[in-house]
């Protein structure tokens, strides 16, 4: 038994990576609980594993008293001092009540707790392993889907695929092999439990940084994402090299770096827009492939919302099937989007107005001047001397 249980400990140790003194405590507290169970003993019992040897002992702690009420809780003083003199009322004193079939419950107890520890120890594993890929993508094989989930293999672990995360437009097939987003890594009661998505924004941003070097590198940034998993998604970008064009390197040449993103999320159409800091032309952008004529904001700071005038034969396009476009470019800018045609709005150009402004200004400043100048003439004309009469001479 001492010997096939240090062995277990060894190996449990050197495989597992679970120290000796953890199971050790472990096994001494199953062993207590073990104890009292099968022979009905108080609770004042401690057990004691040898880590050398391997040996186990059962002690029954009881304290010293002058008088003894519950011998299996206490110990008479004379009792006591005739084990050592030293003993006092108060003091506690272990004495061995090791049972001589107690290896048997030793060895059930102690292969229970062995076993457990190595479950925990494998779930500890599995859990440090998977949450290192939080927040980032994997490949998993489907093995079987029912009313709440489909189950992804990825590798040690068997993640779940919610509804809400499943493609709508999608139907997973067993061992197929899809590429998902990890979401969410647990370390339940029953183990650890990974959740992935197909629909989470995260993919399409990784999914682009596998296919543009450019943001992978962080030459270009993706400045936000606003989603409708299966059908379409706005993707804004900006560059951190002037020199860079944003939209164009994410696209790539004849559209192959955007094409094979949209190949990997089944055909989910996808708008690549250039972010800006001005938040009126990010508005226009954003509602690409519209054309916009202006971006009017309301005059309340806190009300984050405008007011976009777009040409009359664009308004559908603005607005976009069932109101798609203008309600992705509302997620992605953060402002709450009325689209307006132009036949509607009295629309009159800032720049009009501005040079409007500025005629105006000349035409009074001409008309000051001249009146100013009047009065100058006549002063200068009556100070003149008139000019000599030769005749007179």
């Amino acid at each position: 038994m001492s010997k096939e249980m240090l062995e277990a400990l060894n190996v449990l140790e050197t495989e597992k990576g679970v120290k000796k003194e953890v199971v050790i405590e472990a096994l001494e507290a199953a062993l207590e609980a073990a104890y009292k169970r099968n022979y009905n003993q108080a609770q004042n019992v401690e057990v004691n594993f040898d880590p050398a040897k391997g040996d186990i002992h059962v002690y029954a702690v009881k304290e010293v008293t002058e008088e003894v009420f519950d011998s299996r809780l206490e110990v008479s003083l004379k009792e006591a001092l005739t084990l050592n003199k030293a003993y006092e009322v108060g003091d506690q004193i272990k004495f061995e009540v090791t049972p001589k079939d107690f290896g048997r419950i030793a060895a059930q107890t102690a292969k229970q707790v062995i076993m457990q520890r190595v479950r925990e120890a494998e779930r500890g594993i599995v859990y440090d392993e998977y949450s290192q890929y939080l927040d980032e993508i994997m490949t998993g094989e489907v093995e079987r889907s029912d009313n709440r989930f489909t189950y992804v293999n990825l590798g040690k672990i068997e993640a779940v695929l919610g509804k809400q995360d499943r493609m709508p437009n999608e139907h997973y097939e067993p061992h197929e092999r899809i590429k998902v987003y990890v979401s969410k890594v647990e370390n339940t009661s029953k183990g650890p439990q990974v959740t992935v998505s197909r629909t989470n924004p995260g993919l399409v941003k990784r999914l682009f940084e596998q296919e543009v070097p450019e943001i992978f590198e962080g030459v270009v940034e993706i400045a936000g994402i606003a989603r409708e998993a299966g059908d379409r998604t706005k993707i804004a970008v900006r560059s951190t090299n002037p020199s860079v064009d944003p939209v164009g390197t994410t696209v790539g040449p004849k559209g192959v770096r955007v094409q094979a993103v949209v190949n990997e999320l089944s055909g989910e159409n996808m708008d690549v827009v250039q972010w800006e800091e001005d938040p009126s032309d990010y508005i226009a952008n954003a509602l690409n492939p519209a054309q916009v004529i202006a971006v009017q904001f309301n005059d309340d700071d806190n009300d984050r919302s405008c007011t976009v005038i777009v040409p009359d034969y664009q308004l559908s396009l603005a607005i976009g099937k069932k109101g798609q476009n203008a309600r992705l470019a509302a997620k992605l800018t953060g402002f709450k989007i009325d689209i307006k045609p132009e036949s509607e709005v009295e629309f009159v150009d800032d720049d009009e107005l501005e040079e409007e402004d500025e005629i105006l200004e000349d035409g009074v400043a001409t008309e000051t001047d001249a009146s100013e100048a009047a009065p100058d003439q006549a002063d200068d004309a009556a100070a003149e001397p008139a000019p000599a009469d030769d005749s007179q001479e």
